[in-house]
């Protein structure tokens, strides 16, 4: 059965007890699709030692590329809030888009015309089987919250934006904030 809570276009935050998880620590993924088959969302706060240019030489730009998740890192995937630019792209929500005509986007950034606040790359993806993600919920592995900053989170998601969503939520959450990534190094 599909949760009603879990909606495309929300986030999920890691909780601080998923210490050690590779993929996930400390990660906020933007929950791109949900249905009776499955989640998919991407990591937004795991950028990666590489730009689009080192993985496509013809794509003249440093745009950052970020860890998606765990499945299919040979694959390259982007979100935006551009879709006026780039068609055949799908709606997550509130003004952000997934995919759409790759040879046009390359075209775009090229010229100068898509920004880093317009676009985000992903190597992979995050992927749950049915009612997997939520028995992860019940499991208490993620944090639920709406995404505030609707079609304004790409330029927003930061490698420190774990840490900020934390200190949002304040109560028993606020000392994990300032804890090291891995406890046993404290």
């Amino acid at each position: 059965m599909i949760s009603e809570k879990l909606k495309k276009g929300h986030l999920l935050i890691a909780e601080p007890s998923i210490i050690g998880d590779l993929s996930f620590n400390r990660s906020v993924i933007l929950l791109a699709d949900h249905n009776s088959e499955g989640s998919v969302g991407f990591i937004l706060n795991k950028p990666l030692k590489y730009t689009i240019k080192d993985l496509l030489p013809e794509i003249q730009s440093d745009f950052k590329i970020y860890n998606g998740g765990p499945v299919e890192q040979d694959n390259l995937y982007f979100i935006h809030n551009v879709p006026d630019l780039i068609p055949d792209s799908i709606e997550i929500s509130h003004g952000i888009f997934w995919g759409g005509d790759f040879d046009l986007t390359k075209d775009l950034i090229n010229n100068g015309i898509l920004k880093k606040k317009n676009i985000r790359f992903f190597l992979g993806y995050t992927g749950w089987d049915s009612e997997q993600l939520e028995n992860e919920m019940q499991a208490s592995s993620w944090i639920l919250t709406d995404n505030k900053y609707e079609n304004k989170i790409l330029g927003k998601a930061s490698a420190h934006f774990w840490k900020e969503k934390i200190v949002e939520l304040g109560g028993e959450y606020l000392i994990w904030s300032n804890a090291p990534e891995n406890p046993i190094l404290n």
